[in-house]
């Protein structure tokens, strides 16, 4: 059986930011004329990664969510943390494609384009046998986690292909995509069947639009954010809360870390914003000829 413990690079781990992936430090400006778009950005890391972007020199940054009120309240975070990154928001239920696709050409009508797509909306519901699980329960897990990163993708991919031409033109990266992966993705713990399975998917959808529009600009990453204590992270079982020691800003952090274009080459991967990115990126080479950090079937011959 799979365990936290051997889902790990081994590279130096953090738990909170670091100057690396510091937005207002080694960061700042890296998202400079950029607009970002945030499903799931109303509170946890969705919040902290609109946030972070703003540091990091946004131009704009938009929100969906499914609560007007939170939304408010990360568009006032935004203000105090740069006064001149614009932001606007919808709500939205990332399940129905008609307000994901109305979400994106708001943010397109009021903003120019779509530059960063971040599908940060999550579910993670009471944990059960399969056998004992309630059948709209576990689907709609499905239904948010993948169906919703589905809708983020479908409707984006065509303004990140602009971006991605048009910031190649002025010599730097655009038309990034980040999807919201677990390190559960890896992992067989009992009861997890819906949220385990759906983040191994992610991983996998992560690599289809590398092979279908990598040629196209896109780059795209599957990401394990660390162990939040969100109210999301709150609904695994309780034995498992104490890896729950990260603070929502170091996935915020790495996002905007791979929105510069640090990390382009390892699109369609499964990236941990635990691992250090400078370490990380000392294992280019090796990673790229060994093909690794993607899902495989293991087989000895």
């Amino acid at each position: 059986m799979s365990s936290l413990d051997t889902q790990f690079l081994s590279l130096t781990e953090h738990h909170g930011r670091y100057e690396a992936i510091n937005p207002a430090a080694a960061l700042k400006d890296s998202a400079s004329g950029k607009v970002i778009f945030i499903t799931g950005g109303s509170r946890g890391i969705g919040q902290a990664t609109a946030v972070a972007f703003a540091e990091a020199g946004a131009r704009a940054v938009y929100l969906t969510a499914r609560s007007e009120p939170a939304l408010e309240e990360t568009r006032e975070l935004i203000r105090q943390a740069n006064p001149n990154t614009q932001c606007a928001y919808s709500t939205c239920d990332v399940t129905r494609p008609e307000q994901v696709e109305a979400a994106v050409a708001d943010c397109v009508k009021t903003f120019g384009g779509i530059d960063v797509a971040d599908a940060n909306a999550g579910h993670l519901a009471h944990w059960a046998k399969i056998g004992e699980s309630d059948p709209d329960h576990w689907w709609h897990t499905w239904e948010v986690n993948v169906r919703g990163a589905y809708h983020v993708i479908r409707f984006c991919i065509p303004h990140l292909i602009e971006s991605a031409k048009k910031w190649a033109a002025e010599g730097s990266s655009g038309g990034h995509l980040i999807l919201l992966s677990s390190v559960g993705a890896q992992m067989l713990s009992p009861t997890g069947s819906d949220y385990q399975t759906s983040k191994h998917a992610i991983n996998r959808l992560c690599e289809f639009v590398t092979v279908d529009h990598g040629q196209d600009g896109i780059k795209c990453f599957a990401i394990h954010p660390g162990g939040v204590a969100t109210e999301l992270g709150q609904n695994m079982p309780e034995e498992m809360h104490a890896y729950l020691t990260d603070s929502p800003e170091l996935a915020a952090g790495f996002i905007v870390w791979l929105a510069s274009g640090n990390a382009d080459w390892a699109t369609g991967r499964y990236l941990s914003a635990n691992w250090d990115v400078g370490e990380l990126v000392s294992l280019k080479d090796e990673v790229l000829h060994d093909d690794l950090l993607v899902n495989r079937l293991r087989a000895r011959l």
